[in-house]
């Protein structure tokens, strides 16, 4: 097979891609692997050559001079012989440098500490602080690095040492047939080292439980559910790990007056029903302490909304605001003085149906339905 062309050994097109290639080594190698196929020298003289082929056509270097020149460009001091014995090593090591970027690609990189972990902090704010943004003081009990051993664990002045079952790597390997699966190490929890003489403060963990104080920002416009993130502010990591972080989740306590959607202020509003029939103006105080004069029509209704445009909330981390949303609700008198009752007499005697039009409209439509049951019977 030695002078083979190595495109048709790898049973790929030359203009083949990088991952082409790979892939088509990949499925080749597992199968005609020595491992896998013992005592059957076809497949050892099949996969030395598979081998060669992926080794020139993965060097792009290589495989220029391979497409001009063919075999001649490494025969005869060219750029890099092939020939002599290949140590192809066992079937365990040719599967981790096929696969190992795929199953290493998740794990935790050998060595390194431990991150800490996330916190949580949930935080109740009013409306107006939320219309306003304001600093806020926190107390967190969390961890935080151990003083007395700078958060290495070990004892001031001694020092952790290398682990001697996995030799500092954090990952042992174990045999399963054809394949090798890496663990986590035992012994010093996937770290690559141990500590022999422990840290009495922190008990080798490196990190001691604390409250900490904190000040953080709150923007104007923040909202119910809004999270705020503090890089570093969480959990520290063992033994000289790095920090997590902490997350802050917004909540808005009930007002009042107000409720909220998005930027929008909603609030209901009572007015009496002269001035909802002749009309008038009444002052709404906004969350931004001014007052906003609201012109009533002459004639509205219940459920009728007036909107105040820029008088809401302001857009977080923008420009601008939203707008504030009256409802009128018309209110009914429910005590009345000896002169009132006298003039709304007074009024109810003028009245011809064309000043309430929907209940005009109402109690025709019922006698109309009325009268067509009595015809009917």
């Amino acid at each position: 097979m030695m002078n083979t062309d190595y495109y048709e050994l790898l049973q790929v097109e030359r203009t083949a891609d990088d991952k082409t290639i790979k892939s088509a080594y990949r499925r080749l190698a597992m199968e005609c692997h020595p491992d896998r196929n013992p005592g059957c020298k076809d497949s050892e003289a099949r996969f030395k050559a598979i081998s060669e082929a992926y080794d020139c056509l993965k060097d792009p270097k290589k495989r220029a001079a391979y497409d001009r020149f063919g075999h001649a460009a490494f025969q005869n001091g060219g750029a890099g012989g092939f020939g002599g014995a290949q140590d192809f090593g066992s079937f365990s090591d040719i599967f981790e440098n096929i696969f190992g970027e795929f199953m290493n690609g998740g794990q935790q990189q050998r060595g390194s500490a431990r991150r800490g972990s996330d916190l949580r902090y949930d935080l109740e704010i009013s409306l107006e602080d939320a219309y306003n943004g304001k600093p806020v003081d926190l107390k967190i009990d969390t961890t935080v690095g151990c003083e007395p051993c700078g958060g290495s664990g070990a004892k001031p002045g001694t020092s952790a040492r290398t682990c001697t079952l996995c030799e500092g790597r954090g990952q042992v390997r174990a045999r399963q047939g054809f394949f090798v699966v890496e663990q986590t190490c035992p012994s010093c929890h996937g770290l690559g080292e141990v500590i022999a003489d422990p840290c009495p403060a922190c008990r080798g963990e490196g990190r001691a439980e604390k409250r900490k104080s904190l000040q953080v920002n709150i923007p104007a416009g923040v909202d119910e559910g809004t999270r705020i993130r503090l890089s570093g502010e969480g959990e520290a990591g063992a033994r000289g790990g790095p920090p997590g972080d902490l997350y802050i989740f917004i909540h808005l306590a009930r007002h009042q007056i107000f409720q909220r959607e998005g930027t929008t202020l909603f609030a209901r509003c009572p007015v009496s029903i002269t001035t909802a029939a002749l009309g008038g103006c009444i002052e709404v105080p906004g969350l931004d302490r001014k007052k906003h004069s609201i012109t009533i029509p002459a004639g509205i209704q219940s459920g009728k909304q007036i909107r105040q445009r820029g008088a809401g909330m302001p857009v977080l981390n923008g420009r601008g605001h939203g707008d504030m949303v009256i409802q009128v609700e018309v209110e009914t008198p429910t005590r009345l003085s000896a002169k009132q009752k006298e003039l709304l007499e007074e009024f109810r005697k003028t009245e011809t149906g064309d000043e309430c039009p929907a209940s005009s409209g109402f109690f025709k439509k019922l006698k109309g339905m009325w009268d067509e049951w009595t015809d009917a019977a």
